[in-house]
């Protein structure tokens, strides 16, 4: 969403630590050597991950966090590259956010050390939020709606061309209607055919579906609290059928709202959970367990969502799981958890 990048940085402690009394769950610090915002997060496996942010900031590690490479594409210091969707240590996608060709996608074969830029936004109505994979060959990415109808692209070959979706497909947008270029979740995928998109800023917070590979969607309202600054930062489904949808008020981060919400349905409907307090922009699934990460902290259920526990009071952007879970976020923090 445009109005993110207007706006300033929370203020919040630089220390990852778990706080006393909380030694169930923690974040131990993975120090990246860069002062960068890091909002894009793919973690491929507990050795194996990818950050990408502001400054045309791309990091890669090998090593669980020990040792980071700066592998970003060159000539992007002016690009803030809000998500990244990497498929092992050797191959990923990069997507730039921004009015008009700021917007872009860069994909790499060779770990970062070259990068092919395979799409650039010319539309200077549009501005791209988020990226997904179904797996290594299908993705989607998504833009603020443009002229009051959602704008979406397609790729079959990994990322290395796109085409757009028709925007006949999608129920129409709402005034103000927008993502959320938060955390690189305001897109998610499960399985081979669902994909969900996550919007705010119109009258209704609202998730949209589509069951067959991002081709024909539908739209749900949710009950969060929707805003300029407020909405659905964030969609994880752990199956198909069963999904979370965060957020809140970025302008307000500490705000008690109805910031959570629950399907069971496939994102046909939504419930109101009581989640976190506060905003929360990430949000990634480890079997049962859920991990919610903001500005503010970090909290935990064990159960699918229904109860909530604060385990952390750091400022973190975005999380992502992949055998351990890993989180990002301001002045180049990277974390890892060292309990689940």
């Amino acid at each position: 969403m445009k109005s993110l990048l207007l706006v300033a940085a929370v203020a919040a402690s630089l220390l990852v630590a778990t706080p006393a009394g909380a030694s169930s769950s923690g974040w131990e610090s993975r120090p990246t050597g860069v002062d960068a915002r890091l909002r894009g997060l793919s973690a491929v496996s507990p050795r194996v991950a990818w950050v990408s942010g502001s400054a045309g900031t791309v990091l890669r590690t090998v090593d669980g966090g020990a040792t980071w490479a700066s592998v970003g594409p060159p000539g992007t210091a002016d690009l803030q590259f809000r998500d990244i969707q990497a498929f092992d240590a050797r191959h990923a996608v990069v997507l730039s956010i921004g009015p008009g060709e700021s917007s872009r996608i860069y994909r790499t074969a060779d770990g970062g050390a070259s990068w092919t830029e395979t799409f650039r936004n010319t539309d200077p109505a549009a501005f791209y939020d988020c990226v997904a994979f179904f797996d290594r060959w299908r993705g989607l990415a998504m833009s603020d709606p443009v002229d009051g109808e959602f704008r979406v692209l397609r790729t079959f070959d990994g990322g290395r061309t796109w085409s757009q979706v028709p925007a006949s497909n999608f129920p129409p947008a709402l005034a103000g209607e927008a993502g959320f270029a938060a955390s690189g979740q305001c897109v998610a995928t499960s399985g081979g055919r669902d994909a969900w998109i996550a919007t705010g800023g119109g009258a209704t917070a609202r998730v949209l579906h589509s069951s067959d590979g991002g081709w024909r969607w539908t739209v749900a309202d949710t009950p969060l609290l929707s805003s300029p600054s407020a909405g659905v930062f964030a969609v994880a489904f752990r199956d198909p059928r069963h999904g979370l949808a965060i957020g809140g008020d970025y302008a307000d981060p500490t705000g008690a709202v109805v910031n959570l919400a629950a399907s069971r349905d496939e994102g046909l409907s939504w419930t109101a959970v009581r989640g976190p307090v506060g905003y929360r922009s990430g949000l990634a699934w480890r079997g049962s367990t859920v991990i919610a990460v903001g500005p503010t902290g970090s909290d935990v259920s064990r159960d699918g969502g229904r109860s909530w526990r604060k385990f952390d009071d750091g400022s973190f952007d975005t999380v992502d799981c992949a055998g351990v879970c890993w989180a990002a976020g301001e002045k180049g923090r990277v974390g890892v958890l060292t309990r689940g």
